[in-house]
């Protein structure tokens, strides 16, 4: 007997080790804030950031996933609007707003901001929790106008110990992108966060379900892992956003959501984090992680 796995003929059986491992395992109650954030209204958008996750937390809720560039929201037209709004993290004012609310709600918070990084522009996204300021990822993938004003991320794809498990984050168009995925569960993560502010794609049909939750879903499937997107709602400057915030398992069937089109909504699910082996297992013979053929990929 060791570390508690049972021995059959000198070999762990997988039967045992998978037990073992739903044993270790624990639920955790994931949320993801759907809002309308206002363009350039940065205290009214922390103000309301700080009303969502109260209620969130008070239902449980001990990881919050927040929309891309919540705090200035989304539709930039000039750089100056870019130099004017966008603050350091971990030390501007609505980074540091939410690493004490982390801390004082008791919570972890992933939270797309605009970040000034010495006078260089990201589309990022702060981790902090109870402990306090924990990391930023920086939006590897720009769309569209992000590339006038945005730099593209410049620090990979980090994954962040929490007191759950390992959490890594990424930001609405690198979910388009596979290699985003399979490059933080390679590093550990057990929930990908994503704030994002998904719009309409080419050719989208009337009422079809938006491509980002095709998207995610098959990224959770084909990884066994967790995602939980938080996407806004309304039109801002013309441009239509298509809420529809979703929470998926690692089997890729969602756990909650898709939220509304058009309305603010909290959508909450319970996430399991510890039993990774289980989650990749598809059936007796099959494992989407130990099937990939890394000798033949190029």
């Amino acid at each position: 007997m060791e570390c508690g796995f049972v021995r059959i003929h000198g070999l762990f059986s997988l039967e045992d080790t998978l037990e073992q491992e739903d044993r270790l395992s624990q639920a955790v109650t994931v949320a993801c804030l759907q809002f309308e954030p206002q363009f350039g209204a940065v205290d009214a958008n922390l103000a309301e950031i700080t009303r969502l996750a109260s209620e969130a937390a008070a239902q449980g809720a001990r990881i919050l996933v927040l929309p891309e560039l919540a705090d200035t929201g989304y539709v930039f037209e000039s750089h100056d609007e870019v130099e004017r709004l966008a603050a350091p993290i971990p030390d501007g004012r609505a980074a540091q707003h939410l690493i004490a609310l982390a801390r004082d709600l008791g919570v972890y918070i992933a939270s797309g901001l605009c970040e000034n990084a010495d006078g260089h522009y990201y589309n990022s996204a702060i981790f902090c929790g109870p402990e306090g300021y924990l990391g930023t990822f920086r939006k590897l993938h720009l769309w569209n106008a992000e590339k006038l004003f945005f730099e593209p991320g410049n620090l990979g794809l980090p994954v962040f110990d929490t007191a759950y498990g390992r959490v890594g984050v990424a930001i609405c168009y690198d979910g388009w992108f596979p290699e985003t995925f399979r490059g933080l569960v390679a590093a550990g993560a057990e929930l990908i966060c994503v704030p994002t502010n998904w719009v309409p794609m080419p050719d989208q049909p009337p009422n079809a379900e938006p491509m980002a939750n095709v998207l995610h879903k098959a990224a959770a499937h084909s990884n066994g892992v967790s995602i939980a997107c938080a996407d806004r709602v309304g039109v801002e400057r013309g441009q239509l956003f298509l809420g529809c915030s979703l929470i998926v398992g690692p089997r890729g069937w969602p756990l909650a959501g898709p939220a509304s089109g058009t309305e603010p909504e909290i959508l909450i699910a319970d996430v399991v984090f510890g039993n990774r082996e289980n989650h990749r297992r598809l059936s007796d013979r099959n494992n989407v992680w130990e099937d990939r053929r890394t000798d033949l990929y190029t």
